[in-house]
C-alpha cells in the first residue's frame, strides 16, 4: 500500500504526478514543470532524500521518466524569512487542536511561505505530523484555527464544516455605514477574478452569505460583526467591500494595493473571533473565543 512520505519539519510532500512529455528523466520533467526551480536545486534536493516516488524510493538524476509516476518533493525557500508574531495553542486533545493564529501567518504553504506557517509549526510544536487544517483563514486575517490531530476521527469534524453545524463569528473594522439598516444580510454570487487569487460579486444565484451586526460605533470606524453563512474564498472582504466598507487596511478590496515584503506595520481588521460547536466525538459543546483583539 502506497503511502505519502512523511512530513519534515512540519512541512508535508507535495505531489507530482508525471504528465505526458518528450522527457528521459524524470529531472528533465522536473525542470521544465517548475521553472523557477533551478536544475542544480533539484540536484542538491534528489542528493538529500527530497525527492522520492510513489513507494519512497530516492529519485537520482538518472531516473528514467515515467508517464503517471508520482513524484513527491519537499517545496524550499531560500533564506525564508521569519514572521515575528506568535501563535497560541487554546485546546489541544487526542482529536482536537484550535490555534489562535496571528495576522501575516498563514496557515499552509504558500507562495514563500514554506516552513513559516501554522501548520509547520505546531507540527513542530507537538510532534503530530497527522495534525491537519479543518477549515482556512486567510494569511492576513488573525484568530481560531481548528485541526484534526487525529485521522480516525477526522472526517466527524469536517462534518461540522460541510453539514453547518459549527458557529463562526469574525469582528472587523471599518468606515461607518449609517444609510444600511442592521443587522442585515449580504448575499451574492462569488467567482474568481483578475488576477487569479481576488474574487468579485456577478449576477445569477447566490453562492455566498454573510450576516452582518454593528457591535460600535465611532466617529472614523464601526467595529462590525459578520457571521459567515457559506465558506467562500475572501468572502468577508468582498461583502463589505461591496457594502461601500470595505475592511480597514484590506489591500485586495476594492482595489489592489502593494505592499512590501515584511511590511506588518498595517494588519488586515478583521479577527475570526470565535468557534461554537458540539463536539461530535465527546458529545460536549465546545466554544472558543480568540484572545488577540482589534483596536478601536
Amino acid at each position: 500500500m502506497r503511502r505519502r512520505p512523511p512530513s519534515i519539519e512540519g512541512l508535508a510532500a507535495s505531489t507530482l504526478q508525471l504528465p505526458p512529455g518528450p522527457w528521459t528523466t524524470a529531472l528533465d520533467c522536473l525542470c521544465e514543470r517548475f521553472p523557477a526551480v533551478t536544475r542544480q536545486q533539484w540536484l542538491e534536493r534528489m542528493a538529500r532524500g527530497r525527492v522520492v516516488d510513489g513507494d519512497g524510493r530516492w529519485l537520482t538524476p538518472e531516473t528514467p521518466f515515467q508517464l503517471g509516476r508520482e513524484i513527491h518533493y519537499y517545496r524550499e525557500v531560500p533564506d525564508e524569512p521569519p514572521i515575528p508574531f506568535l501563535e497560541v495553542v487554546l485546546h489541544s486533545d487526542a482529536d482536537l487542536l484550535v490555534a489562535d493564529k496571528p495576522h501575516f501567518l498563514p496557515v499552509t504553504p504558500v507562495g514563500a511561505h514554506v516552513h513559516e506557517t501554522l501548520l509547520g509549526r505546531l507540527i513542530r510544536q507537538t510532534g503530530n505530523h497527522a495534525l491537519a487544517p479543518l477549515h482556512r483563514i486567510d494569511r492576513e486575517t488573525a484568530g481560531l484555527v481548528l485541526f484534526s490531530a487525529n485521522p480516525d476521527t477526522r472526517a466527524q469534524y469536517q462534518a461540522l464544516f460541510r453539514e453547518r453545524r459549527i458557529s463562526k463569528h469574525y469582528e472587523a473594522i471599518a468606515p461607518p455605514l449609517p444609510d444600511v439598516q442592521f443587522p442585515c444580510t449580504r448575499s451574492s454570487r462569488m467567482v474568481a477574478g483578475e488576477p487569479f487569487f481576488r474574487m468579485h460579486e456577478v449576477e445569477g444565484p447566490a453562492n455566498s452569505e454573510t450576516r452582518i451586526a454593528v457591535i460600535e460605533r465611532g466617529d472614523r470606524h464601526w467595529r462590525y460583526a459578520l457571521a459567515p453563512i457559506t465558506g467562500r474564498k475572501h468572502q468577508l472582504r468582498v461583502h463589505m467591500a461591496a457594502l461601500g466598507a470595505p475592511i480597514d487596511n484590506d489591500r485586495l478590496y476594492p482595489s489592489l494595493q502593494y505592499r512590501a515584503a515584511g511590511d506588518y506595520l498595517a494588519p488586515l481588521q478583521l479577527l475570526a473571533k470565535d468557534l461554537s460547536f458540539i463536539d461530535p466525538v465527546s458529545g460536549v459543546e465546545r466554544v472558543f473565543r480568540s484572545r488577540f483583539t482589534l483596536p478601536a
